[in-house]
């Protein structure tokens, strides 16, 4: 798509004051995918080379927010944790081309704040928190499960950035339970659900994404019986947001939420 209301592309390297019209560009996957008839400068991130991915010494780990997917996947491989295995499970969540895997961003997958974004499944399942900068230079973190807020709604000002995603050690070191349904073989997400219990006190997280407008994280003590679960489910989740398009009715993605979230349950009983 070509965005002929665009006049200038400056380099994000170089700071200048913001102004309407802006926006920043990541991979460019979105922003090039339809009319964006608002937008008259891009502040390109391409050219800032921030460390794709970093291991922190406390065993926390660092995400750009200009780390393509496919570069995540690699790292993924590597990695010595428990929940290495969920990386690559919400990377081929994307069911995207090469083309796409090689310029999507982890940022932008967070920043469009799509229901079925499967880099909101991974770091909300995985307790991250988002590095964002403003454009007078004052940081803030906030949980992902709480910057995005509904279907294309985040928490996030004018003109400020996400930087980066930090996920914790101890996330990383709880296994993982992936279940993910799709009405089409090739088709986008209408249902994902994340299970990760803790080694270190026993309590059980669920993430509930996709079949939602924002993604739910659910948090247990001790795993919940069936019926406690099915409860924390409907009081976190209001009747008007279970979400409605082509990939799923509410009715359907309600019912697949609570038959996963029961498979993952009794998974990680056994």
């Amino acid at each position: 798509m070509d965005l002929n209301t665009v006049v200038e592309i400056r380099d994000a390297r170089e700071p200048r004051p913001w102004r309407p019209g802006d926006a920043w560009l990541g991979g460019g996957t979105y922003l090039f995918s339809e009319p964006q008839p608002h937008l008259r400068r891009l502040v390109d991130l391409s050219r800032t080379e921030w460390e794709p991915v970093r291991l922190h010494p406390d065993g926390s780990l660092e995400i750009a927010a200009t780390c393509t997917i496919a570069r995540l996947s690699r790292f993924a491989k590597g990695l010595s944790v428990q929940a290495a295995p969920l990386f690559e499970q919400c990377c081929r969540a994307f069911l995207a081309s090469f083309k796409i895997w090689n310029t999507a961003t982890v940022g932008g997958n967070l920043c469009n704040a799509l229901p079925a974004g499967p880099m909101i499944s991974l770091t909300a399942a995985l307790d991250g928190e988002c590095l964002l900068i403003a454009q007078d230079g004052v940081r803030r973190r906030v949980r992902v499960a709480d910057f995005v807020t509904g279907a294309g709604r985040k928490d996030l000002a004018e003109g400020e950035l996400l930087r980066s995603v930090t996920l914790p050690a101890r996330a990383l070191d709880c296994r993982t339970a992936f279940r993910q349904a799709s009405l089409y073989g090739l088709g986008r997400s209408g249902v994902l659900v994340i299970g990760t219990p803790d080694p270190l006190d026993g309590s059980l997280a669920i993430t509930v994404t996709a079949s939602t407008l924002r993604p739910i994280r659910l948090w247990f003590p001790l795993p919940p019986t069936a019926g406690a679960l099915r409860a924390a489910i409907d009081a976190a989740v209001a009747d008007d947001e279970w979400f409605d398009d082509i990939h799923g009715l509410p009715e359907w993605r309600r019912h697949m939420t609570y038959r996963y979230a029961e498979e993952i349950r009794r998974e990680v009983l056994q």
